[in-house]
């Protein structure tokens, strides 16, 4: 692979958060916004920003609030969907596209799927790299005790306090642990884990990342309705907390779209295997 190419990083200010951005790519070309999820932030997309910028595409990928550089609203209530999915329009309003691409993995994909389903004039095409649809997730586990098993601690991290100074003890080897544990060996290297380090060690990050899992229970119960944007699921079938069986299941939401499954690819399918993702990612971005 050849020598990747910064980005941009700055701080927009919206109007109810600033949003730490890292952008690339002609100004001029569809703006694609990438979404990272927990405990990620725009570093997540460092093997997809270079390529889609190369492309053609005008990509910004913003620590969503809670995360590293971007605010940090105190309020659990200020991490519901819809107040994080309005971070997303205001975002692409400030760069003065009235509709854009979306590109978006784990939350990030379920802040994308709550985007298509309730803007959909505002989302043109739509990529989801293993996020389940937020209507599916519940039931399914509800179906089949080892879905549920496998995403237990969204129930742990619901105490307050606690789960921050496990994840904060020993310079966050639980969280460390957790992205070698659950990826191929060598996905993440030393020096990559610090970068995350250092972005999980900004004040009042580690609260912020888990209120997104506690403002779930905030929740209040709305079927979304079909998925209009042409849709493109990309999942990596080893993902040791959702099976594929959601991927299935989301893309009967949809009217246009269809699914790709890497066979060993986990959860971090766009770490482990860049180049094919980012091949997906430019031939369905640039139709």
């Amino acid at each position: 692979m050849g020598l990747r190419s910064e980005p941009n990083l700055s701080l927009v200010r919206l109007p109810n958060v600033s949003l730490n951005v890292a952008s690339a790519g002609p100004k001029e070309g569809p703006l694609t916004v990438l979404l990272h999820g927990f405990p990620e932030f725009w570093f997540g997309w460092r093997h997809q920003i270079d390529a889609l910028a190369q492309a053609g595409l005008h990509v910004v990928a913003p620590d969503q609030r809670g995360y590293n550089l971007s605010s940090k609203p105190e309020s659990i209530s200020a991490y519901q969907l819809d107040r994080v999915a309005d971070d997303i329009l205001a975002l692409a309003d400030s760069c003065g596209a009235g509709s854009f691409q979306l590109v978006g993995h784990d939350w990030g994909g379920i802040v994308g799927w709550r985007l298509a389903a309730r803007s959909p004039e505002r989302v043109r095409r739509l990529v989801i790299l293993n996020a389940p649809h937020p209507d599916v997730l519940a039931g399914y586990a509800r179906r089949h005790p080892t879905q549920a098993l496998r995403v237990l601690y969204f129930g742990a991290f619901q105490v307050p306090w606690l789960p921050e100074a496990g994840l904060r003890a020993a310079n966050y080897l639980v969280v460390r642990q957790a992205l070698r544990l659950t990826s191929r060996s060598g996905t993440f290297s030393t020096a990559e884990l610090e970068r995350y380090q250092e972005a999980w060690a900004q004040p009042g990050a580690l609260t912020g990342m888990l209120n997104w899992y506690r403002a779930l229970r905030l929740k209040r119960r709305s079927e979304l309705g079909p998925i209009r944007s042409p849709t493109l699921i990309i999942w990596g079938k080893k993902d040791p907390a959702l099976s594929p069986h959601l991927a299935t299941e989301s893309l009967k939401l949809c009217e246009n779209g269809r699914i790709e499954l890497l066979p060993r690819a986990t959860h971090w399918l766009h770490h482990e295997e860049p180049a094919q993702v980012n091949g997906s990612l430019t031939g369905f971005l640039s139709q």
